[in-house]
């Protein structure tokens, strides 16, 4: 729902593209300057905090198709417009009441003038605009609800938040306690499966409406924090499994360690080469759209030492291979 900040508040300014950037390169913005201004980043330094609710707050926004469109309407209203009598002026040259909803609508509100008495007024245009429908006909004077005349008590203005939580509390769920601006400490339940950067939208928890209206909502970015094993691929989650070349070559069953879990033996195939992924099922992420599984990259360890001894038989090794070039093939694909 659209702020009346928006007025003043440049969101492409702060987020540093053009008003026609597409989504995905708005995208590619904010996570970098998210990166650069995460408290977790610039511990102790209360500006970088600042920044980073700003660019939080803008991409609310900007990146929300809705929001969106809602706030480049209400910008473009702001913009040097002049909201004149009709008549002797109310049409002329300087962006009139007649010229700015002209503008929005198609050119109707010229053709009209103030006709839009007619179909509950001027308020009601604007509940419209901002999502809320007038309460039948009324006047521009109206004194309940403000700026929005007649359409009813405003809203409370929602609230930018973020909050950060270690990997398995995203990959499992779990609720946590928050405390607003106002001091209030709220619980937030953590659904299984959020990923780094998603949304949740607490309803009713934010700023209190002024006159009676219903309160705003609190939007809260999640940030996960990296797991020094695991790593989150869609609802699967991958890791890195180190075998030795014996175990690779001869084939062996190994161990390896599952999210919160016990570990799960594992069968590595004779011949097994670096970087084949074997599956677990069932091991993955597990939410109430669907389990995903483990995957185990399996990468041949090299023994950066060998014994004197060592050293002979892995020669003696080598010269009971048959006589091939694994990267024959690749040097051919390379030539044609």
């Amino acid at each position: 729902m659209a702020s009346q900040d928006w007025f003043d508040k440049d969101f492409y300014k702060v987020l540093g593209v053009s008003k026609d950037v597409t989504p995905a390169d708005l995208k590619k913005a904010y996570r970098k300057l998210a990166r650069k201004y995460h408290p977790d980043s610039n511990p102790g330094n209360p500006a970088a905090e600042a920044k980073f609710k700003e660019i939080s707050e803008a991409h609310s926004v900007i990146g929300d198709p809705a929001q969106r469109k809602e706030y480049d309407a209400v910008r473009a209203m702001g913009g040097g417009a002049r909201f004149t009598a009709p008549g002797g002026g109310g049409a002329q040259q300087g962006g009139g009441f007649d010229d700015v909803f002209g503008g929005m609508f198609g050119g109707g509100a010229r053709q009209q003038g103030y006709s839009y008495q007619q179909q509950g007024g001027f308020d009601d245009l604007l509940g419209g605009m901002f999502g809320r429908g007038g309460a039948g006909g009324g006047g521009f004077g109206t004194s309940t609800g403000g700026f929005r005349g007649y359409g009813g008590p405003t809203r409370g203005r929602d609230v930018i938040a973020s909050t950060t939580v270690d990997f398995i509390t995203a990959t499992h769920g779990d609720q946590i306690t928050l405390q607003t601006q106002d001091g209030r400490a709220i619980k937030v339940r953590i659904p299984a499966g959020v990923a780094d950067g998603q949304k949740i939208k607490l309803r009713g928890q934010g700023q209190h409406s002024p006159d009676g209206g219903e309160a705003g909502d609190i939007v809260l970015t999640v940030t996960v924090r990296k797991h020094p094993v695991f790593e989150r691929d869609g609802l699967n989650l991958r890791l890195h499994v180190p075998v030795t070349f014996v175990e690779a070559a001869l084939g062996a069953t190994i161990e390896v360690p599952t999210l919160g879990g016990a570990p799960v033996k594992l069968r590595i195939a004779p011949g097994t080469p670096s970087g084949r992924v074997l599956r677990v099922k069932g091991r993955g992420v597990v939410t109430p759209k669907g389990t995903g599984d483990l995957l185990a990259e399996v990468q041949v360890a090299v023994p950066s030492h060998l014994s004197k001894d060592a050293e002979e038989k892995l020669a003696a090794f080598a010269a009971a291979l048959p006589d091939e070039n694994p990267r024959d093939e690749l040097l051919a694909r390379a030539r044609d």
